[in-house]
């Protein structure tokens, strides 16, 4: 049986283990976070190199892509570093192939329309979502400033996020990542200032990492579509009491819970037995149709 083993830097209340099976191959899967501890994560790293078969980093990127270059995270990159014999990924090769897909899947189903408007709420952390979203003809709004930096600037053109990300990527990718994204019991703390509802309410759809948006959620979302994934069972119940007519997540439902990107590249990974840099989008692409994977769809009122 193989298995793969998402690392997170998140909270471990979000730990999750089954078993599931692909192509005929068994998996167990498991998530195990480390509440932020940085130090931790590099244990737990080591201690799993060369006695599984995938390891996804979690609750941190490796890499952030805009305007067709690729800015590496210090933090992450250390932590990619640190596994020295198993196959690592951090959930990017996903976002770009799987996350464009499901859009332009959401848009044959008119789920999304040029007259849609979506809060991506980080752009550079879903590239192949953006550039997704941007072709559909809705209107977006990328929330890269307002959720990462607290700047409550909205950036309104795909060409205007790839210009900043040029500008501040080469700096802030070098900050500790506690600075950029919630970890450990970060992600539990919930903004309380209602300064970014607006841009709730104003969205049709609301998408990007779950966290991100869970963070400064109002209190009521009546009738927006939610696209992300790494959601729980109490993510699902939440959504529902605060009015969320829809939630679609990129990746499979497996025993009440959507795992990250970083989780499903690694089964990905395995199954195409290949080293990540040898792995090309087509190679992802064409393995995803044999699977099957769609978007997967849950209607909440």
């Amino acid at each position: 049986m193989k298995r793969v083993v998402s690392v997170s830097l998140g909270s471990s209340k979000r730990d999750k283990a089954l078993e599931a099976e692909f192509l005929g191959e068994k998996f167990i899967i498991e998530r195990r976070g480390t509440d932020g501890d940085y130090n931790k994560a590099l244990e737990v790293l080591k201690e799993l190199d060369g006695k599984v078969d995938a390891i996804g980093l979690g609750g941190i990127d490796v890499y952030l892509y805009a305007g067709g270059r690729r800015y590496a995270i210090r933090d992450g990159l250390r932590l990619l570093q640190a596994v020295k014999t198993t196959p690592a990924v951090d959930g990017s090769g996903l976002k770009n192939t799987l996350e464009r897909e499901v859009v332009r899947e959401l848009a044959r189903e008119g789920i999304i329309t040029p007259k849609s408007k979506v809060l991506l709420v980080s752009g550079v952390d879903r590239f192949g979502m953006a550039e997704a979203l941007v072709e559909t003809g809705a209107q977006v709004i990328f929330g890269d400033l307002i959720f990462a930096l607290g700047i409550p600037i909205p950036i309104k053109k795909l060409g205007t996020l790839n210009v900043l990300a040029a500008l501040l990527l080469p700096i802030f990718t070098k900050l500790p990542f506690q600075v950029l994204y919630p970890t450990g019991k970060e992600q539990e703390i919930r903004e309380k200032k209602t300064r970014h509802d607006r841009y709730y309410q104003w969205a049709d759809i609301i998408a990007g990492d779950y966290l991100y948006i869970k963070k400064h959620l109002p209190e009521r979302i009546d009738g927006k579509i939610i696209l992300t994934n790494t959601t729980t069972k109490e993510d699902v119940e939440e959504l529902k009491i605060k009015g969320a007519k829809m939630l679609v997540t990129t990746t499979p439902v497996l025993n009440g819970r959507s795992f990250g990107t970083n989780v499903m590249e690694g089964v990905l990974l395995t199954l195409l037995n290949k080293k990540w840099e040898e792995v090309t989008p087509d190679d992802y692409l064409q393995l995803l149709k044999k699977l099957g994977f769609k978007p997967n769809v849950i209607e909440l009122n």
